[in-house]
């Protein structure tokens, strides 16, 4: 039997609804269907679901943003068009099933002892011979080695004008067919099985019971019962985030337009999340030690959950999903960066937030600080090649070819991981609303050039990378040394001090005149440096000054003295900071120079820096968070049903071959015994296996030998 890719052909009803029936039922549409499904999983794969809308419209743009959202793209799975499509596809493909399950059944019960020797002589296996024993007697001796070799025999009379004669009807590998009905119906209960635990549940709970998604904020306990779903939703698949000595009950389901909130039967109590770092940085372990509560009698049952280890309890399952901060408390020391501003201590914890006022740190106006984050280690590639030190004038062809040759998971860049300490992350918030997000580390860091330096991060939206102000380390390892060059930087009467100091120390006392010229070309390049006549800042306004008022030629030395001029004078100022503080005068040596280079870059980067303060991280506890997801899915059965099947299904169709063989044997014309015996072999698939199978058959059945 061959299977037909037409549907079901009725006899009764209009035109339309026989063609639409046909169609339905029909192998074409089923497949077409399966396409169009796969295609979308694609597109559900590649992009991201879920998101908030904000992230969207920044990656595509406000127009395909829109036009995305309207076409459910951002969640696919969940779609009505997609669910529409994977309702018409277990409609068609179980159709497909009803309509070919009641002909191979019948198939399979059928040897199709009937036909006709005229027909055995069409095959394209086929073989005649003359055996010497009487017909009956051949086809029960030939049936007996048939069926020792697996098959199954039926024997079939027949009157000859020359005597009786006897058809052997034989089949083996019909479990071909049955791969069919068994792929078939895998695609239905694999489909089944995924509309059951999909949303379909929540969407018609949000249809009919006047279910709506939460768009809100505030505290879990004060969102309305209309948000809310039962415990005994029968299928679901949501988030739970618990901090470390804390237990929750509810659930998170993200929803396109908000959130809905899941009660669960039992609270989960996180004990300790333990943790564990590859070399790389990277999480090679996440655990969690819980106990669950069972809210209805009270029993406390512990269990650890870890990556693909879930716990279980009362159907539902407590899978790992992440991990997070779980509102570690932060000790700050704000630092103003310019004069006029005062040192102030905050306290916070993540996740919260705290409004500075406009006295606190210089302010013109009040900000929110909103503390985002506190990651404890920061794991990263500080090789020699990352800190620039390759020479480029070297030539090393055996390590170049070494590099390019061999296996293809070897490293070609050396490389030095360390871990650099601890971050942080806040954002100030103006009282417009607008937000700037900034990243700092603990520590100074070492980024191979000898100089340790305080990484300041910054950027201005989520979808830009962090921009850092690399500010030197003093000989004390902290930042005090360069934020009280920069307080002083900004005040006249400190650099005018430091221009005095500087010209009398370049230049012999006894020439007035020489001293005066020099402490007038020293103001004006600290004056430009500084910002101070509103003509821009850093070593960028004096670029401009020389540009502006130097002839061409003569540029490049006036631009060398002037930076001289700027060097000696800073180097004044930061001499006078230690001073006025009690510490000791920097040496003139290499280590001053090269921390004296750095803070130049510094000070002439610091106008671009969006704050009038910095927030150093003096002490902090940190507490970890365990993000669970949990999952109530009564169709996970029905998918490994459905999945077995398939298995079994495709295995059968494509390694089984179903093949039929046929031999009539009837008494030889003018002979006292003998029969005349003509073979045929039918299988569903012409492979050189048949060919061999049938060259055997031969010789053991009529011995036949190959020419």
């Amino acid at each position: 039997m061959t299977v037909s890719t037409q549907g079901i052909e009725i006899k009764a009803g209009s035109r339309a609804w026989r063609a639409a029936v046909e169609l339905f039922s029909s192998m074409r549409f089923a497949i077409s269907l399966l396409t169009v499904i796969c295609i979308a999983s694609v597109i559900g794969t590649v992009l991201k679901q879920h998101e908030p809308v904000g992230n969207y419209v920044n990656q595509f743009g406000p127009f395909w943003a829109e036009v995305f959202q309207r076409a459910s793209l951002f969640n696919v799975y969940s779609a009505w068009w997609f669910l529409l499509i994977l309702a018409f596809l277990v409609l068609s493909t179980s159709l497909c099933v009803a309509r070919n399950t009641p002909k191979i059944l019948v198939d399979l019960r059928s040897y199709k002892e009937n036909i006709r020797e005229q027909s055995l002589r069409a095959f394209g296996h086929k073989a005649q011979a003359e055996l010497r024993e009487p017909p009956e007697a051949a086809a029960r001796r030939l049936g007996g080695l048939l069926v020792g070799g697996g098959w199954k025999v039926k024997l079939q009379a027949r009157e000859t004008p020359h005597g009786t004669g006897w058809m052997l009807a034989a089949k083996a590998g019909a479990s071909n067919k049955l791969g069919y009905i068994a792929a078939h119906s895998a695609i239905v209960l694999v489909c089944l099985g995924g509309l059951l635990d999909g949303d379909l549940v929540v969407r018609a709970q949000m249809l009919f019971a006047d279910k709506t998604p939460f768009k809100g904020g505030g505290l879990i306990a004060d969102v309305p019962a209309q948000h809310r779903l039962s415990e005994r939703n029968p299928t679901f698949r949501g988030n739970v985030m618990v901090s470390e000595g804390t237990q929750s009950s509810t659930a998170i389901l993200n929803q396109s337009d908000g959130i809905l909130l899941q009660e669960l039967p039992f609270a989960i109590e996180l004990k300790k999340f333990i943790v564990e770092y590859y070399s790389t940085g990277m999480p090679k372990l996440f655990a969690s030690e819980i106990v669950i509560h069972d809210k209805a009698t009270g029993e406390q049952t512990p269990a650890r959950v870890e990556v693909n280890h879930p716990a279980s309890f009362k159907g539902i399952e407590i899978y790992q999903s992440s991990f997070d901060d779980g509102g570690s408390t932060l000790k700050f020391k704000g630092e103003p960066l310019r004069n006029g501003g005062k040192e102030f201590a905050l306290d916070g914890t993540v996740g919260g937030s705290q409004t500075l006022g406009g006295t606190v740190g210089g302010l013109s106006e009040a900000l929110t600080v909103e503390f985002t984050g506190l990651r404890g280690i920061n794991v990263e590639n500080l090789s020699a090649d990352v800190a620039g030190k390759t020479d480029v004038r070297g030539v090393d062809l055996r390590a170049s070819l070494d590099a390019q040759l061999g296996a293809a998971n070897k490293p070609k860049d050396g490389k030095t991981l360390r871990n650099i300490g601890p971050s942080y992350s806040y954002k100030l918030r103006d009282q417009a609303g607008q937000a700037r997000e900034f990243n700092n580390y603990m520590l100074p860091v070492d980024l191979g050039d000898g100089q340790m330096v305080f990484l300041l991060g910054m950027r201005e939206s989520p979808a830009d990378s962090f921009r850092y102000l690399r500010i030197p380390a003093d000989a004390e390892g902290s930042l005090d040394g360069f934020l009280r060059a920069s307080r002083a930087l900004s005040d006249p009467a400190m650099r005018q001090e430091a221009v005095r100091r500087y010209a009398i120390k370049a230049i012999d006392s006894k020439r007035d005149d020489l001293v005066s010229q020099l402490a007038g070309s020293a103001n004006r390049a600290l004056t430009l440096f500084a910002g101070a006549e509103g003509r821009g800042a850093g070593l960028q306004a004096i670029s401009d000054f020389i540009e502006a008022n130097v002839p061409e030629a003569e540029r490049n030395k006036a631009g060398e003295v002037l930076v001289r001029i700027l060097n000696g004078v800073l180097f004044e100022l930061m001499q006078m900071t230690r001073e006025q503080a009690g510490l000791k005068l920097l040496p003139a040596d290499a280590v001053t120079q090269q921390f004296m280079t750095q803070s130049v870059l510094a000070l002439s980067d610091l106008p671009l820096y969006p704050a009038p303060f910095v927030l150093t991280l003096s002490d902090f506890t940190q507490v970890q968070a365990s993000v669970f997801q949990v999952a109530r899915a009564p169709g996970k059965t029905i998918v490994y049903l459905g999945c077995a099947l398939l298995i079994l299904g495709v295995f059968a169709m494509l390694y089984v071959r179903e093949r039929r063989l046929w031999i009539w044997l009837e008494p030889a014309p003018g002979a006292d015994s003998g029969s005349h015996a003509t073979m045929a072999l039918s299988t569903n698939r012409k492979t050189m296996d048949g060919d061999h199978e049938f060259a055997h058959l031969k010789r053991r059945l009529l011995a036949i030998e190959e020419q």
